[in-house]
């Protein structure tokens, strides 16, 4: 079997600079592929390597899909056999992913989670039919969001129209200014939350140990929920860093009452595997469309793992197939790390509208097509 694969790279404009401990992403960059097998039936996937988070760039991605397959000069599509498609997902990261998406619609199951076997077995129809409806009758209406606020003082101005439209769980970017000019508005904006509001700081891995310490002692007695990648050294910077790190990591998280959550740390191919076995407790920021798969989500389920569900500021593409990995994730979750949109100057590539509660049908009606159509 063989399918026609189709890439376009994109680099869209935001709607607001997204400033983080990273640095300031005024443009998103990232690969679509449109993908149709051999009745003419089209699904799509997005690759959206995030700056910092490791898993290669948006020119990695896009190189690895045009390597596959063979191009047709008429068309512009690359034939591409079943057997390469297997091998880039088994592969994981961002291209993994997208190609992943792709080929589970085609398949109409949630084979990305692993809660179904693939239906394309010797099952009868009868019996395919009762495995999708007990599937959909699984699948909750909707989800809580957690609202978005901006680095700096400018979140104090944010908190008061969201908590009026209903939120009551806020991420605030830390880590992007010294210690400090940040701590201090800590209790600013804790003073702002609604009542049984919850607070969720993200330092991006910025601190180092005594700025984690300042910060994790002032936490300790107000309403943050987690505190999200204090710490970070990826292995570019050397083994012995990286293992300092993780080790200062796991100390904090026995040392503090707030919780920890790690993010940046999963961001490559075996992560979860590596603080599974580290007995990781705290909680796990899963961004699906850089990190996720029938095995690895399967493994964190079987440890009870505390997952968050986030996006990585991706377009309608990739966040219809990121939320589709989170709703059928068959655990008691936090609010999603979704709560970002609108995103982009052009709102054809948004995902659901913001709301403090998101709603599965809504994911369902997002319209990859028309955002595959707005890149021509």
């Amino acid at each position: 079997m063989s399918h026609l694969l189709q890439i376009r790279r994109y680099s869209l404009p935001l709607r607001e600079a997204v400033r983080t401990a990273h640095g300031i992403m005024t443009v998103r960059e990232g690969v679509m592929l449109r993908l149709e097998n051999e009745a003419g039936r089209a699904e799509y996937g997005e690759a959206a390597p995030v700056p910092g988070f490791g898993g290669g760039t948006a020119d990695d991605a896009e190189q690895l899909l045009r390597g596959l397959g063979s191009a047709d000069q008429s068309t512009g599509a690359r034939k591409v056999l079943a057997d390469e498609l297997a091998e880039v997902v088994g592969q994981g990261g961002c291209a993994g992913f997208a190609l992943e998406c792709a080929l589970v619609d085609f398949r109409r199951l949630d084979a990305t989670v692993g809660r179904v076997g693939d239906l394309a077995t010797a099952n009868g129809a009868e019996e395919n039919r009762s495995q999708l409806s007990e599937l959909a009758d699984s699948i909750p209406e909707f989800l809580p969001v957690a609202a978005l606020l901006p680095a700096g003082r400018g979140a104090l101005a944010r908190i008061a129209p969201l908590a009026e439209a209903g939120f009551r769980t806020f991420k605030w970017k830390v880590g992007v200014a010294p210690v400090g000019e940040e701590l201090p508005l800590l209790d600013d904006l804790c003073a702002e939350l609604p009542g049984g509001a919850r607070l969720r700081l993200d330092a991006n891995g910025a601190w180092d140990r005594r700025a984690a310490e300042r910060w994790l002692e002032r936490c300790a007695e107000r309403p943050v929920e987690f505190v999200e990648q204090p710490c970070f050294a990826e292995a570019s910077q050397g083994t012995a860093l990286q293992g300092r790190t993780e080790d200062l990591l796991c100390g904090l998280a026995e040392d503090y009452p707030t919780p920890l959550a790690l993010d940046e740390s999963l961001a490559g191919t075996g992560d979860v595997e590596r603080w599974l076995a580290a007995g990781w407790h705290g909680v796990w920021v899963i961004k699906p469309s850089l990190l996720v798969g029938a095995e690895t989500l399967a493994q964190l389920r079987a440890a009870k793992a505390d997952v968050v569900f986030s996006s990585a500021l991706e377009t309608a593409v990739g966040a219809r197939a990121a939320l589709r990995v989170a709703f059928a994730w068959d655990k008691n979750q936090r609010a999603l790390g979704f709560g970002v949109w609108p995103l982009f100057q052009d709102g054809r590539f948004d995902g659901p509208a913001l709301a403090p509660f998101l709603w599965h049908r809504d994911v369902e009606r997002i319209n990859v097509e028309a955002a595959w159509n707005a890149l021509s």
